[in-house]
C-alpha cells in the first residue's frame, strides 16, 4: 500500500465514514457529494464535457484527448441510488476516456426516494437505446458503472442479454449487486472498510426499493440471468463491505459462460478509481480498466504514454 493510499484511507475513515453513518437526508447527501467532487476529484488535461441527451435521458458526453470513432462507453454513476450525477463523476470519467481513447456517455438517471425502483433501471434502458439511436452498434459499446451504478449496469446487462442486444464489454467498479445484504463481507469488513458504514446499507437500500422485493434481479443483479454475456472486468477493494457483492457476481457471470477478469485491489477504498491523480493505486486500476475495455471492443492497439498523462 502506498503512503498516499494510507493517508486517503485515514482521511475517509475520520471524515467521510462518520458523516455517511449519520446522513439520512438524500437532498443533503446530494449537495455534499456535488461539493466534494469539485475539490476531491482531479480532472485530466483537456477535459471536454458536453450536454448529450440519450433519447429522453439528459446526460453528459465526456472526453479527454483523441477518441476512437464509432465506439463509446456508457457509464452509470454511483451514489447509492439517492445521490451522485454525471457531474460528480466527470473527472474520473474524463480520466477513463483519456486512458481508453473512448468517449464516455453518462446519463442522469432519476434518483430515489423521489423516484424509487425501477425508475433508475428504466432510465438506464432508455440511455442504452439512445446510444443505439445515435448509431452505435451494441458490440462497440462498453457498459459499466460504479457502486450503485455498477449494480444498475449489470441489471441492465441482464435485460440486454435477454433481448439479444449485448454490449461488447461490461465492467464494474465495486458494484452493489445484492440489495438483500446477504454478503458476508458486510459483516466481516465492517470495521476494515475505510469509507462505507455497514449499518446504513439496509436503510439506503429501502430508500430505493420502497417496499419492492430486494431480491428482484432488476434491483439485485446477483440473482439475474446473463445468457451470452460479454467479457467482463470487475474491480473491488479487499477491505470493502461490498467485496462479496463483487466476488459472487463474478461467479454468477462465469456460470453463464462469461469471461470475467476479477481484480481485488489490496486495501483500496470503495470506488478508489475516483481518486486517480491522488493515489497511484487508482491510476493502476483505471489503466487496467481502460486496457480491458479496449481489448473487449477490439481496439487492441495500446495507448501511448503521452496520451495517458
Amino acid at each position: 500500500m502506498s503512503r498516499r493510499l494510507a493517508l486517503l484511507n485515514a482521511a475517509l475513515r475520520l471524515g467521510n465514514k462518520p458523516v455517511l453513518a449519520r446522513m439520512k437526508d438524500p437532498v443533503l447527501a446530494r449537495a455534499m457529494m456535488e461539493r466534494g467532487a469539485r475539490w476531491a476529484f482531479l480532472p485530466p488535461p483537456h477535459l471536454l464535457v458536453l450536454d448529450a441527451p440519450l433519447g429522453r435521458m439528459p446526460g453528459l458526453r465526456i472526453s479527454s484527448g483523441q477518441v476512437a470513432p464509432a465506439h463509446a462507453i456508457l457509464h452509470l454513476h454511483g451514489g447509492a441510488y439517492v445521490a451522485g450525477s454525471p457531474r460528480t463523476h466527470q473527472a474520473m470519467l474524463g480520466r477513463l476516456s483519456r486512458l481508453s481513447g473512448l468517449e464516455v456517455f453518462a446519463p442522469s438517471y432519476r434518483l430515489a426516494p423521489e423516484h424509487p425502483f425501477p425508475a433508475a433501471l428504466e432510465d438506464a434502458e432508455a440511455a442504452f437505446a439512445g446510444l443505439l439511436a445515435r448509431g452505435y452498434a451494441p458490440g462497440r459499446i462498453a457498459l459499466g458503472g460504479d457502486s450503485a451504478g455498477g449494480g444498475l449496469a449489470f441489471a441492465l446487462l441482464a435485460r440486454l442479454c435477454a433481448a439479444g442486444t449485448v454490449p461488447g464489454f461490461a465492467y464494474g467498479f465495486s458494484p452493489w449487486s445484492d440489495l438483500t445484504g446477504s454478503g458476508e463481507s458486510i459483516r466481516t469488513n465492517a470495521a476494515a472498510d475505510p469509507m462505507l458504514p455497514a449499518a446504513r446499507l439496509a436503510d439506503v437500500a429501502q430508500m430505493y426499493l420502497q417496499g419492492q422485493v430486494a431480491g428482484d434481479p432488476g434491483a439485485s443483479p446477483l440473482f439475474a440471468e446473463f445468457p451470452g454475456a460479454p467479457a467482463t472486468l470487475l474491480q473491488v477493494g479487499s477491505t470493502e463491505i461490498l467485496l462479496d457483492d463483487t466476488l459472487r457476481l463474478a461467479k454468477r457471470l462465469r456460470g453463464f459462460g462469461a469471461a470475467v477478469d476479477l481484480q481485488v485491489l489490496p486495501g483500496t477504498p470503495h470506488v478508489c478509481q475516483l481518486f486517480d491523480g491522488w493515489v497511484p493505486e487508482a491510476r493502476m486500476a483505471l489503466r487496467a480498466a481502460a486496457a480491458g475495455i479496449r481489448a473487449g471492443l477490439g481496439l487492441t492497439r495500446a495507448r501511448s504514454a503521452s496520451a495517458e498523462s
